[in-house]
């Protein structure tokens, strides 16, 4: 019974558009102690729910009692590359992660899942429990996943996979159905270090050593509060996130572009005037980027990381609309645009 229950959710989840979907158990994780130090060193910076959530993190079996089987599930967001010609090369451009060139893959995934977990509950004739994650549970999904066999943690601490490279998603179904394991997948890194050099702010420490408080990502995205004055130079022109530390990966030539995540692409996400985006206001961020990856900022977040990115790669150009947000009420938004001013005279002078 327990076969076929797990034929009918993999044949669900590929008629859904999930890349892959395997089945690990739902015993503890084994990189538990490497994520505990990881705490106590404070390397999780300001995401407090790291911290808070641990003991659930590091025991699947307290988010779902008589856990039996986790789902780990893969969903890819490559996009082939697309070239914009900028039609003014003068005018500062701000990059973003490849994940925010979609709508928000929280509410795209959740729907799915829902209906696979549904699909897993009518596989079975006795009384179960099931619940889904879409990087929202206090769970350590890479580890799960690894163990699942969709990919392993690479020295950046993503998940790789050999068949989709870095650019996918993973999400997961904890569930009190005892399911067929599949074998985990081993590291695969060997002694490629790309993405620890690729990093512009040596937030890899060491190969599977990340410190969030150096990660751009984390900073431009997680951090609600200043952006510390020495990193401010090495963010450049990002805006949302980073991919460098995945970019360089020599797995990604194995990077097929997903099902799901295809219709869901923004339009023209790659030609970003920051000049342009920084005129926003409250209402227009509001209107523009509901749905997507960019509301989780607000509008002062993004404010902020456009200042950086101005104060960076701007000009005497851009220093009307910076001063605009100097004058901000908005304390955050006030110190980096000031910020920005600055870099820019500084620039200027020299």
């Amino acid at each position: 019974m327990e076969v076929d229950a797990k034929r009918r959710v993999q044949s669900k989840a590929k008629a859904l558009g999930f890349d892959h979907c395997q089945v690990s158990d739902g015993s503890q994780p084994g990189s538990r102690s490497h994520y505990e130090a990881w705490i106590e060193k404070g390397r999780h910076g300001k995401m407090a729910y790291l911290e808070r959530n641990r003991e659930k993190r590091c025991d699947p079996s307290l988010v779902v009692p008589n856990l039996k089987s986790v789902i780990s599930l893969s969903t890819s967001y490559f996009q082939p590359s697309k070239r914009h010609p900028s039609r003014n090369s003068t005018i500062p451009r701000g990059v973003i992660a490849r994940y925010a060139r979609f709508r928000d893959y929280h509410d795209i995934l959740a729907e799915k899942l829902k209906e696979l977990t549904d699909e897993l509950t009518r596989s079975v004739s006795f009384d179960s429990h099931s619940l889904w994650y879409v990087d929202t549970g206090p769970i350590l999904e890479r580890d799960m996943a690894q163990r699942a066999g969709i990919g392993f943690v690479g020295k950046h601490t993503n998940l790789i996979s050999r068949r989709l490279g870095n650019w996918f998603f993973i999400s997961e179904i904890l569930t009190t159905i005892p399911l067929p394991v599949d074998s985990p997948e081993k590291n695969r890194c060997g002694t490629c270090q790309k993405c620890i050099t690729a990093c512009p702010t040596q937030a890899i420490s060491k190969p599977f050593e990340l410190d969030a408080r150096r990660c751009i990502s984390y900073l431009t995205i997680e951090l609600k509060g200043s952006i510390p004055l020495e990193l401010r130079p090495l963010i450049g022109n990002r805006i949302f996130g980073c991919d460098d530390c995945l970019a360089v990966c020599p797995w990604n030539r194995f990077a097929v572009e997903g099902r799901i995540m295809k219709p869901h692409a923004l339009s023209d996400p790659t030609d970003i005037d920051l000049e342009a985006w920084a005129q926003m206001d409250q209402s227009s961020f509001k209107e523009r980027f509901r749905g997507t990856p960019f509301f989780r900022t607000k509008w002062r977040g993004l404010m902020r990381n456009i200042s950086v990115a101005l104060g960076n790669t701007g000009t005497s150009r851009n220093i009307p609309t910076l001063s605009r947000l100097a004058s901000n009420e908005d304390a955050i938004v006030s110190e980096h645009a000031t910020w920005a001013i600055e870099q820019i005279q500084d620039r200027q002078q020299n």
